[in-house]
């Protein structure tokens, strides 16, 4: 029988932010595939955890890949981890997802913390609906084309950015989204968490902003329908 590969969420910030099963999984599996070794062996020091690592990122994944499969298709199970939250969601995994899944290799997944989640439980925002697009677009032809393109998304709307581009994304916020609410997310279960709320150009007006951010943006606010009207 093959192996079984693990998604496992891991904690955004705080490392309390660690389930019980995803201690068990790391502790037991012959080898957690890791974004960034030295990140994740923070986490298996705090906890205790011994268990072989190896690296598995996008620049070497078609390398890793078979070595992988290979080791699960031996019984051995593996579990997959990324810097931080949930793998595969804007993060490493998607490619030796797919080809374990041809394999007929178990996939189960071992939930834990994610920073889409967690901002929207906060934001104020409707939750019922929303549209994730992971980061946004590193060109700004790019970026502001899929914003057009979503002004007439109802859904509440989620996004990653950088510090870097923050800026240059409120911008095109305001272009496109003029009055809808944005709450920017910024450093969620750390020491600095932040959640800052405004319009894009009130949010424009801030000080520059550091370390890892969730924008949430207002969808376009459902049209009432008259009374008497079925």
């Amino acid at each position: 029988m093959p192996g079984t590969l693990y998604i496992v969420g891991t904690p955004i910030g705080n490392l309390e932010d660690f389930t019980f099963r995803a201690h068990r999984i790391l502790r037991h599996v012959a080898v957690i595939a890791a974004e960034d070794t030295r990140h994740t062996q923070t986490l298996c020091r705090h906890y205790d955890i011994r268990t072989p690592m190896t690296s598995y990122h996008d620049f070497n994944k078609e390398e890793k890949t078979p070595v992988l499969l290979d080791r699960l298709r031996q019984g051995q199970s593996i579990a997959l981890v990324s810097d931080a939250g949930t793998p595969l969601i804007s993060d490493p995994g998607y490619y030796l997802a797919t080809r374990a899944i041809a394999l007929d290799i178990p996939l189960v997944p071992v939930p834990g913390p994610s920073s889409v989640i967690a901002a929207l439980s906060v934001a104020g925002l409707p939750t019922d609906t929303f549209t994730f697009v992971g980061f946004l677009p590193r060109k700004s032809a790019a970026r502001l084309r899929l914003l057009h393109n979503l002004r007439e998304d109802s859904n509440t709307l989620v996004a990653f950015e950088t510090p870097h581009r923050l800026k240059a994304t409120l911008l095109a916020l305001r272009d496109q989204f003029p009055d809808r609410r944005i709450v920017i997310a910024r450093e969620l279960t750390k020491t600095h968490e932040e959640m800052l709320r405004g319009t894009a150009e009130t949010l424009l007006s801030r000080r520059a902003l550091k370390g890892e951010m969730t924008l949430i943006v207002e969808g376009k606010p459902k049209r009432k329908k008259p009374a008497g009207k079925a």
